[in-house]
């Protein structure tokens, strides 16, 4: 077995379509397809069931894959660690984004770094906070930022935001008039909540359940400008971190205080003992 076999094994399982694999790879549909039959043919087994519109692993193919990701992983690693000995002091970045954070803090950081570091290239993923966590684990990213905790026996994290989560009411809300608000007050409220592949919504909702109730949602978003929308058209209330209630420049909402108080921590985070470029200690060391 070949290694091109493997890598191009590994994309047709990532992309869970021969199709969308082959444009990623470049190489025809027709040539992708005989690569991995030869691959079957060579193993005496089926690695892949194809349909019209996806290609899903069997058993055998999810061992493949799973070789096939280390195997790749390492490859990466190996030319990332003979490039920074070159001391070309270039280099990628992989960087995971939650697209509820991106446009707070990170445009101008991103921009001072890119002048500081012209040679220094990074490819930023939008994904929610737990699929962020979960593709620095897999070695997809090299860091990424998501909402504290994590596992500290799995990451290294470095804090970067700390502030507290506030309640958006309308300014014709009962609560409208008060400074402060307690979560437990909140029960009958009707909430503009955040999608479940978002750190936040599992944060919240154990805050909810410590407050004795499930809260009632009436609307789901990824994004925050939709959210606090919703709002000012009166839908519902919302909670969201202290830094996006200062973004909402409407005289048609009243941001309250919560009680208990419910901490936003944010932290750029790396998978433990993962080697990490030249470009990635350079960032960490920017940020830091």
């Amino acid at each position: 077995m070949e290694l091109r076999q493997l890598q191009y094994f590994f994309e047709v399982a990532k992309q869970k379509s021969i199709s969308k694999a082959a444009l990623v790879l470049h190489i025809s549909q027709p040539a992708l397809s005989k690569m991995l039959k030869n691959m079957e043919e060579e193993l005496g087994m089926t690695l892949l069931i194809r349909t019209n519109k996806t290609s899903e692993l069997t058993d055998a193919g999810m061992v493949v894959y799973e070789y096939a990701k280390k195997i790749n992983n390492d490859l990466k690693d190996m030319t990332t660690i003979l490039n920074d000995l070159t001391e070309l002091k270039r280099g990628e970045i992989h960087f995971g984004l939650p697209p509820i954070i991106g446009s707070l803090f990170f445009p101008d950081l991103l921009a001072k770094f890119h002048k500081l570091y012209p040679n220094i290239k990074i490819s930023i993923t939008e994904y929610g906070g737990a699929k962020v966590v979960k593709s620095v684990q897999d070695g997809e990213l090299d860091l990424a930022v998501t909402v504290l905790p994590v596992d500290e026996n799995a990451f290294d994290s470095y804090p970067i935001v700390k502030e507290d989560m506030k309640v958006i009411v309308h300014r014709d809300h009962k609560l409208a008039n008060r400074d402060i608000v307690d979560l437990s007050e909140l029960r009958e409220e009707e909430f503009i909540f955040y999608h479940e592949d978002f750190a936040l919504h599992d944060l919240m909702w154990e805050k909810f359940l410590q407050a004795g109730y499930e809260p009632n949602i009436l609307f789901k978003s990824s994004q925050w400008d939709l959210m606090s929308e919703m709002v000012v058209a009166n839908l519902g209330i919302t909670i969201l971190p202290k830094s996006i209630c200062e973004r909402v420049k409407s005289d048609l909402v009243r941001v309250l205080d919560l009680t208990p108080t419910i901490p936003w921590n944010l932290a750029v985070i790396q998978k433990k003992d993962k080697y990490l470029s030249f470009a990635g200690r350079t960032f960490i060391q920017f940020i830091k």
